[in-house]
This record gives structure tokens, sequence and C-alpha cells, in this order.
């Protein structure tokens, strides 16, 4: 179904690709100021900082379930390592586990790794990696667009 309008969707993707590129390479990267430092940290109370890292942990997992890109890729991974065939649902449960697991830790060790880099990152370098980022999706748009037509 998806394949009859392949062309319609690459074009799509990429006009959206390059308009996000393109914003990106022109915007303004947030505000380092704006966000809160080690000692404005300490003055919120575990209790209420645990409950944002729960919400934005949980707004961020069914944000990812409800994404149609990642939703079709593991569909096509599982697929193609015939998860379900046998009708092994044990083993399903134990992949599909796995793939959460390797996922939540690639997560925290990234989180950390930018939270442990916060202080040395000024405004003019986070600019830069914007710029760059948004000249690696326009590519990437121009890429689509281009196996659309």
């Amino acid at each position: 179904m998806l394949l009859g309008h392949r062309n319609a969707i690459a074009l799509a993707g990429g006009a959206i690709l390059l308009y996000i590129g393109i914003q990106s390479i022109r915007g303004d990267p947030a505000s380092v100021e704006s966000a809160p430092t080690t000692e404005q940290s300490a003055v919120v109370s575990p209790d209420s900082n645990a409950r944002t890292l729960a919400a934005d942990f949980g707004s961020t997992f069914l944000l990812t379930l409800t994404n149609p890109v990642t939703i079709l890729a593991f569909v096509g991974i599982f697929a193609g390592l015939g998860v379900g065939v046998s009708g092994d649902y044990l083993a399903a449960a134990v992949l599909v586990a796995g793939v959460f697991a390797g996922s939540a830790l690639w997560w925290f060790v990234l989180s950390a790794a930018v939270d442990r880099a916060r202080e040395r990152v000024t405004p003019a370098v986070l600019r830069r990696v914007n710029q760059l980022a948004g000249v690696v999706i326009v590519g990437f748009g121009v890429a689509a667009l281009w196996s659309g037509l």
C-alpha cells in the first residue's frame, strides 16, 4: 500500500527535511543562558525533579512509539529476522525488551555526555553545530526529493 505512494511520500518527506534543515541553518539555537545552572537545579526538590524526569521519559517514549518511521523500521527489521514466524512469542518478547533496553541505555549515555559537556558549549559552538546539522539535513532532503522524482 505504501509502495504505491512512494514518490509522493519521498517528495513530501524531502520538502519537510529541506524546511527543517534551512531552519537549523538560519535559526538561532536555544539560548544556553535559559538552561538552569547546577545551582538553580539544586534548589528544585528531588521529588519534583524525579516527576519531571519521569514525565520527560514518558512523553519521549510515547512519541517514539507513535512515530510511523520507527514502527515501519522495526516491522521491517523484525520481519527480516523472522520474528514471529515460528510462533515463539517468548523470543519475540525478549527481542523487543532487548531493543528497548539498548535504546534506553543509548539515550542515558547520550544525555549524560551532553550534560557533562554543557559548560563547554558556548552559543557560538551551538550555532555551528546547528548549522552543520542543518546542512546534513538539507542533504538528506535533497536526496529524498531526488528519489521521489
